[in-house]
């Protein structure tokens, strides 16, 4: 009988997988990673809150990734300082705040790593609840925005001249990838968070002929690299999220291996 730690982890990680496949296929088209990244570490701020205030963590680590997403929105408007200069700016200054603010406020009981790396066997039931209706949220959004995305994705400007709102799509999608990787820190850690979004997208694009088939590629790379990374975990007594992630890295690895030997052979 599969015990129930390890039964809440799988399904934990599969239902992280299904939410990121097709938010990370997006990221990779517009090259967008690093907003993901300034998104997750100042999630170390929403740890800081819950500690303080006594509040459920994933719902300080939501709220923290939303403030953040609009922190990044009203300042990618303006054009002085370019975005990624911007994006700098909050994922080193809220990572810094977020570890003094932490320490401070928890004490030395308190082990960082925990919120850093995650712990994937520590999931409860409640945590597959908030998972289960972020992902609907998240997925159905992305239902009805997929096609305005695509375009913009595939050229910006051809989009707004069409008539697609594109400021209004892409603060959107902002939106959708906070609440993705804030659901990714409370499994996988604030430092691997963004890896599930990621990650497999890269695998799965050298063998897309469509957005939809990578969509389903990177979503079947991940579950893979979910069972393969947990069974490792399991079998050596590894911690449970960066084996996962490392199983998809390594299908990332082959993946861009294998097409660079076939494009010079």
């Amino acid at each position: 009988m599969i015990e129930p730690f390890l039964l809440n982890a799988f399904l934990a990680s599969v239902g992280l997988a299904v939410l990121a496949a097709p938010l990370g296929c997006l990221v990779v088209w517009n090259r967008m990673a690093y907003f993901g990244e300034a998104i997750a570490h100042a999630g170390l701020m929403g740890v800081a809150l819950s500690l303080a205030f006594q509040v459920d963590l994933t719902l300080s680590v939501l709220l923290v990734a939303l403030a953040a997403a609009v922190f990044v929105l009203a300042l990618s408007r303006q054009r002085v300082v370019p975005i990624d200069s911007v994006l700098g700016l909050l994922h080193h200054g809220a990572l810094s705040l977020g570890i003094i603010a932490t320490g401070a406020l928890s004490g030395p009981s308190v082990d960082l790593r925990s919120y850093l790396f995650g712990d994937i066997y520590a999931v409860v039931p409640s945590d597959l609840y908030w998972l289960a209706g972020t992902a609907v949220l998240v997925l159905g959004a992305l239902v009805w925005l997929w096609q305005p995305l695509l375009r913009i994705a595939v050229h910006a400007e051809l989009a707004a001249a069409e008539g697609v709102p594109r400021q209004r799509i892409r603060a959107a999608f902002i939106i959708l990838m906070a609440l993705a990787v804030a659901m990714a820190i409370k499994f996988v850690g604030i430092l691997l968070a963004v890896a599930f979004l990621i990650v497999p997208a890269v695998a799965a694009r050298p063998f897309a002929t469509t957005p939809e088939r990578m969509v389903v590629i990177a979503l079947a790379i991940a579950v893979a690299a979910v069972v393969a990374g947990l069974y490792g975990s399991w079998t050596w007594d590894l911690p449970g999220g960066p084996s996962i992630v490392l199983a998809m890295a390594l299908a990332a690895a082959t993946s861009l291996f294998w097409v660079g030997a076939r494009d010079n052979g």
